[in-house]
């Protein structure tokens, strides 16, 4: 008996091997989680930090702020993953939204939200990812506002994170998935975001 239940309790630290998932590894104020795909070896990675722009709530899914990989670029993103047709509200996100970022004392920037598969992504445009980028960097804490979608305000608060270890979390994320030049969707115009909600909401 004391065998099984020694067994038992070390199952969770073996669900993750089991599924070609690497434990999350915390990094100042920000969680790395990876997951291996053995056809190709190549490792899928997220990193965000460790507190919510805005919590869960029931089957509405939370927002973050992330770090993506946009052409090459590590870049901040405000992001709200795996939306299920319960939580579609955040989908409005998607043709409405706008976050808002400030490092500061660095000037806010905006940054248009769309659709990318069943996430809704808030990323710096073109023209403001190699700012994002240092900007990021260098920073001890960020201020996010969510403009747009269901009922989000421009004069609300907005969200102060506050950042540590982001160069030592941001190198073992490049090393883990290293930036990929040709990486991030091309951008949709209105009506192409439009389709694509509602194919995701019919696909539900």
């Amino acid at each position: 008996m004391p065998r099984l239940v020694t067994a038992l309790a070390a199952l969770p630290l073996l669900l993750p091997a089991l599924a070609g998932a690497a434990p999350d590894q915390e990094i100042g104020s920000w969680r790395l989680a990876c997951v291996q795909d053995k056809m190709t070896d190549q490792a899928a990675c997220q990193l965000r930090h460790r507190d919510w722009v805005e919590r869960p709530s029931g089957a509405v899914p939370g927002l973050a702020l992330e770090v993506i990989d946009r052409r090459g670029r590590l870049v901040p993103a405000v992001t709200a993953r795996d939306l299920t047709l319960e939580g579609a509200s955040r989908g409005l996100l998607a043709l409405t939204g706008t976050a808002q970022l400030r490092f500061p004392p660095n000037r806010m920037f905006e940054m248009p939200c769309g659709l990318e598969g069943r996430s809704v992504v808030c990323a710096p445009t073109p023209e403001d990812a190699p700012r994002a980028e240092q900007e990021l960097l260098a920073a001890d804490r960020a201020l996010v506002r969510v403009v747009g979608g269901s009922n989000e305000s421009s004069t609300a608060d907005p969200t102060e994170l506050r950042l540590a270890g982001t160069r030592d979390a941001l190198a073992r994320f490049a090393k883990e998935a290293p930036p990929n030049p040709s990486a991030g969707p091309e951008p949709l115009d209105a009506r192409g975001l439009l389709q694509r909600l509602l194919r995701f909401l019919g696909s539900n």
